[in-house]
């Protein structure tokens, strides 16, 4: 179902692509290349209202059927599609104790200085 939800996804990208290129930003665009004028002959709509009405349609669907392939893919069964998601994961559990690591040595490098050992701060806008 996912990889339906996909290709349909994919295929209407591509036709929401074809439908905005046949679109001509001053107005023209397929109405003019077929002879039609701005104006309703005979009670027929200008091409260029059905272009619009397309565009809407394709974008309105390609949202829905984004939103159903992220609700489609969230099964809750633990499985991550995302690099970023696993990456969160991993950064949210918690770490080993040092000595359950074999050959892990104490770093103290990185310890957190005591306050007789922070320097005093010194303002240098107001120095001269």
């Amino acid at each position: 179902m996912y990889i339906a939800l996909i290709s349909i996804i994919i295929f209407i990208c591509v036709l929401l692509v074809l439908v905005v290129l046949a679109q001509n930003p001053k107005g023209g665009g397929l109405s003019s290349q077929f002879g039609g004028s701005t104006s309703q002959l005979m009670g027929v709509k200008r091409t260029g209202d059905l272009l619009e009405k397309l565009t809407w349609g394709f974008a309105i669907a390609l949202v829905v059927l984004t939103l159903a392939t992220h609700m489609i893919g969230n099964t809750g069964d633990g499985a991550v599609r995302s690099v970023n998601e696993e990456r969160a994961r991993q950064s949210q559990m918690p770490a080993a104790p040092a000595g359950a690591l074999p050959g892990a040595a104490t770093d103290t490098t990185a310890a957190i200085p005591g306050a007789g050992e922070i320097p005093a701060m010194v303002d240098t806008a107001t120095q001269e």
